[in-house]
């Protein structure tokens, strides 16, 4: 039996594995019902929206060290030095095609489809001698790495509606709910397309390069964001929910060209079309998986987040010799940009710390 167990075969799960195995973690099992495919259900939402780049930088990867990142990998493939001087102005920003090609590659060489069992985890309980995993068995240290906990469909009776990262075509006339990242890629797609695109929108959305403030990435950020007090830091985490994407001309100027073809309103019109770029659902209520381990174990709970310790564990659950934590979206009160690449890495080295300090039993 393994002492290690990721829950979640998603590509937070898949960071935390090649983790643990570059840091000589060899007994780690990771159960998923889905199979093998890290990016499956990241490729399905991608492909969705037309994704052409990455909103990640440089460092926007699974390997388990930040250098070398994918600029490194652009530069030394296409013998062109430049986006290594565009990682270093943080202007540099992987094509879809490379990041899939770099999971591919990690997934192949790296054991993974051995290390993946096809179930899934219906409860978590702690016990003396770790965690139980129903129905798999009793593990030292556990990562949850349970992803998005399904799409956020307001508009689900509306027999117009359809969700960004489900499949869809363009009809002539279209109204885009939200303002955030995949709600602006949707503008450009559709206008693209020929459609006159209408985007109803509560509030002016957020111009920034990545999907938290870049302070929040860096170590000196996060200790200010971890000294914080509970009401603040849930200020802090409601802000970086609000809508937000990139700014420059890549998706200013398509929006000033399309003229009277594009514009904002607060309400739905009569549209033949309607898609909810509204992003997922939030908070660990969402998660039966995740609701279950706090209403058994009376979690501390701020909100819709899990409290948890600066390194992603779960502080009431883990000790000197057993581990709890998550990862991806579930750790934000750990590191606001829990549901990135880097913020994946984050928890993964958390647990790799965890798991060689503590004894094996």
């Amino acid at each position: 039996m393994s002492r290690v167990a990721v829950v979640g075969g998603g590509l937070a799960g898949f960071v935390a594995y090649l983790t643990l195995r570059h840091g000589g973690v060899e007994d780690v099992v990771v159960f998923d019902p889905a199979g093998v495919d890290p990016a499956a259900a990241w490729r399905r939402r991608a492909e969705s929206i037309r994704q052409r780049r990455m909103r990640s930088e440089s460092d926007g990867h699974c390997l388990p060290t930040s250098f070398p990142g994918l600029a490194v990998r652009a530069a030394l493939r296409r013998r062109d030095p430049r986006p290594l001087f565009a990682s270093v102005c943080d202007r540099y920003h992987p094509s879809v095609v490379e990041f899939l090609e770099h999971v591919e590659e990690s997934r192949i060489g790296s054991g993974w489809n051995d290390a993946v069992v096809p179930a899934r985890i219906n409860r978590v309980r702690a016990v003396a001698a770790g965690f139980e995993l129903d129905p798999a068995g009793t593990f030292q240290h556990v990562l949850l790495a349970t992803g998005h906990p399904g799409l956020n469909m307001p508009l689900g009776d509306d027999p117009r509606a359809v969700h960004a990262y489900e499949p869809h075509e363009y009809a002539d006339d279209v109204v885009v709910v939200g303002a955030g990242m995949a709600a602006a890629t949707e503008w450009l797609n559709a206008l693209a397309a020929g459609a006159r695109v209408t985007s109803v929108r509560r509030r002016e959305p957020v111009r920034r390069p990545l999907n938290a403030p870049r302070p929040l990435f860096t170590r000196r950020g996060l200790e200010g964001f971890h000294a914080t007090r509970p009401a603040a830091r849930e200020l802090v985490l409601s802000r970086i929910l609000e809508p937000s994407y990139p700014p420059g001309r890549a998706w200013d100027e398509p929006l000033q060209r399309a003229g009277a073809r594009f514009r904002v309103a607060a309400e739905l019109n009569g549209a033949e079309q309607v898609i909810c770029a509204t992003g997922f659902k939030h908070g660990f209520r969402h998660n039966p998986l995740l609701a279950q381990l706090v209403d058994e174990h009376e979690l501390e709970t701020h909100g819709s987040w899990i409290g948890l310790a600066p390194d992603c564990t779960v502080p009431a659950l883990t000790d000197d010799e057993r581990t709890l934590a998550l990862a991806g979206v579930a750790a934000q009160w750990a590191y606001p940009a829990a549901d990135t690449l880097v913020g994946a890495k984050y928890a993964a080295r958390g647990l790799l710390r965890r798991v060689m300090s503590c004894p094996t039993r």
